[in-house]
């Protein structure tokens, strides 16, 4: 039912899309097989939504949504839009002191939470300042911390037809940005251009209908893929938890049209073992993107996966700033990257020196950007607001780019990962780049360490490839021929894995502060 205003939300257009065919299959759970019809999908929001407004939530209430990859978080969120209410993401996976810090700066009315992650529910109860948030589950289980929301819905007499209250203008979600001190910053994202930016996704072009793989949090950019994919008329298969063979066997049992990965998770995509022998014929998009990649592998990905292969760029503050197309991926740029492709429609892109003056083609600079997409501000924080939005609508990224005569956009790095050493600068990307190219070398990380006399050091987390043998002084070697040894590793330590954060970007966070405590 739409706004009294007249206007379309994501939430209504979706439900729209549910009711056009009911019968159709809208989410598949890959690890139980469980199907849940477009139709039942469509109930459950509006249940949900009368047991939510009956208990006060609506317009300018906060919704803090404590959930892993299943259905119930779907439609919680759908129901809380629906009434025009703001959505807070809180990724499984943070320390319980964030999470407890975010809802508490949020003002949180109500906690909604997966009977799974129970015990940090009560760690972020335990940890939140000032008065604490109704809370309701996401199923049984956890009967201690507050009613069942699922029992509550199915407990109605009838499925009534909640009306739409959301407005173009207000904030659809929170979503927040860093976190490691302090209260992380919480990106105001408004309804209007995320209805729109759904309702244009290209999902049914390349795949008709869409059968999108949610293996990455639905808290992250999944979520979104998996409102353009029911939007569509598509199935969202939900895996709890990035695991490549799983993958790849869900992408043949289903016949998976689209992916979305983060560089790293992508990478561990190649690097199984039943790659070669899986049929992925159905694929007509793998997505990539949210850090930096690595161009030998983007190239073995290219060559792997064929002409299916998607750039994309974009931020909280911005939403999807530019693509890069499967073309884009047969030719490099300066410093032998891939592009990330060309300003979507709406997008207005440049590059500037620290002064604020554009740049050429060519020049290296602070990538700024201005759409319908940018953010509102942050939330309560006008002075961080303040340092990247422009009065006239341009939003300063933080991303060091050049752009070429063509328009596309390559990146080099983030401004606050750049490494300051005796000497200059290093980027801690390219570093991460030639290392990949290095035959022993699986998967890296670069990031910098600053010493007693707090000067910065290079240092790389390297995961050996498989049945290879490598050595600290071998990789810097490597850097110093190929880079000078201003680039060259001061330390290097080797893991099993790189860690990553909740969303699946390498945690740079966590090895500076492993290797300050090794010192």
């Amino acid at each position: 039912m739409p706004s009294a205003t007249g206007f379309t939300s994501y939430a209504d257009a979706l439900l729209a899309a549910l009711a056009r065919d009911p019968s159709r299959t809208a989410v598949t759970v890959g690890e139980s097989g469980e199907e849940i019809t477009a139709g039942a999908l469509h109930a459950t929001v509006h249940r949900m939504a009368a047991v939510l407004g009956g208990r006060g939530i609506g317009r300018d209430r906060t919704v803090c949504l404590l959930s892993g990859n299943r259905p119930e978080a779907l439609a919680a969120r759908y129901a809380a839009s629906l009434l025009g209410a703001r959505v807070v993401f809180l990724y499984d996976g943070m320390a319980a002191e964030i999470l407890a810090r975010i809802a508490g700066s949020v003002e949180a009315a109500l906690l909604l939470v997966d009977p799974a992650l129970h015990t940090t529910a009560r760690e972020l109860l335990r940890h939140t300042p000032g008065p604490l948030p109704a809370v309701m589950t996401l199923g049984e289980g956890a009967a201690d911390l507050g009613p069942d929301l699922l029992a509550a819905a199915a407990a109605l007499p009838a499925t009534p037809e909640v009306p739409s209250a959301a407005r173009p203008g207000d904030d659809w979600c929170i979503r927040h940005t860093g976190g490691t001190t302090g209260v992380p910053k919480g990106v105001r994202m408004r309804h209007a251009p995320y209805a729109e930016m759904v309702l244009h996704q290209r999902m049914a072009a390349a795949g008709d209908p869409p059968r999108f793989l949610a293996c990455t949090p639905l808290a992250h950019l999944a979520g979104i893929l998996a409102d353009a994919t029911l939007v569509a008329g598509g199935t969202v298969v939900l895996h709890r938890v990035f695991d490549p063979a799983a993958v790849l066997a869900a992408v043949a049992r289903h016949r998976i049209t689209h992916l979305w990965l983060l560089p790293p998770l992508l990478y561990r995509l190649l690097d199984d073992p039943a790659l070669p022998t899986t049929d992925l014929g159905s694929l007509t998009r793998i997505t990539y993107g949210g850090c930096p990649a690595s161009p030998a592998r983007l190239a073995r990905a290219a060559e792997v996966f064929g002409p299916v292969l998607f750039g994309m760029y974009g931020q909280a503050e911005a939403m999807s700033i530019t693509e890069a197309g499967p073309e884009d991926h047969l030719r490099t740029g300066p410093g032998g990257r891939i592009t990330v492709g060309r300003p979507l429609p709406g997008v207005t892109l440049a590059v500037r020196d620290a002064d604020g003056r554009d740049l050429p083609a060519g020049e290296r600079g602070e990538v700024h950007v201005r759409s319908a997409g940018v953010m509102n501000g942050y939330w309560k924080q006008p002075e961080a607001t303040a340092r990247v939005l422009a009065g006239d609508g341009w939003l300063r990224t933080g991303d060091v780019g050049v752009l070429d005569d063509e328009g596309r956009l390559y990146l080099v790095d983030r401004v606050k990962d750049v490494i300051i050493v005796v000497g200059g600068h290093v980027h801690p990307a390219e570093v991460e780049d030639l290392l990949h190219t290095h035959p022993a070398v699986a998967h890296c990380a670069v990031y910098g360490v600053r010493g007693a006399d707090e000067t910065e050091e290079v240092h790389a987390a390297v995961v050996p490839a498989p049945g290879r043998t490598v050595d600290a002084a071998g990789l810097r070697a490597f850097v110093t021929e190929h880079t000078g040894a201003l680039y060259a590793p001061a330390v290097v330590r080797f893991l099993d894995a790189i860690p990553l954060t909740p969303v699946g970007k390498p945690d740079r966070a966590l090895l500076r502060a492993t290797a300050a405590k090794g010192r």
